[in-house]
């Protein structure tokens, strides 16, 4: 695989310093420029903004069955190499962050492998963290 072109993505908040604190200090993402209704954010070289939009609404549109498990639509984040995914892990647990869906491993032995973990952000938005142990399995069919 060639170096990949950091991402950008915008999503709904309703409180910045909930936000702040989530994405700054749980998640241990660098803070960028900001202003009183947007900050940016530095998730593992992408830039994810959140935007305040009021009233806390809710942000998963549904599910899908995936492996046994309702995974929450839409829902982003980063595909991590095994040792950093399981950091944070590590460090959303030590941060008491209630899962969705606990960290493990899906489909064992079978083509895609991969660990995933999936948890809400303060305002509801769905994230998922992913690790492969081959990532030239990441697109396999």
């Amino acid at each position: 695989m060639s170096d990949l072109a950091p991402f950008h993505v915008a999503f709904p908040v309703h409180d910045l310093d909930a936000a702040r604190h989530f994405y700054g200090t749980v998640l241990g993402c660098p803070e960028g420029r900001s202003t009183d209704e947007w900050i940016d954010f530095n998730l593992y070289g992408h830039q994810i903004v959140a935007h305040c939009v009021g009233a806390k609404g809710d942000a998963v549109a549904g599910h899908n069955p995936v492996d046994g498990h309702a995974v929450p639509v839409p829902h982003f984040g980063v595909v991590l190499p095994p040792a950093e995914w399981r950091a944070l892990a590590d460090r959303l647990q030590g941060h008491g962050v209630t899962f969705v869906i606990e960290p493990h491993t899906r489909f064992p032995g079978q083509t895609g492998e991969q660990s995933t973990m999936f948890f809400h952000d303060p305002s509801g938005n769905a994230l998922e963290f992913k690790a492969f142990a081959d990532l030239g399995q990441l697109f396999a069919k």
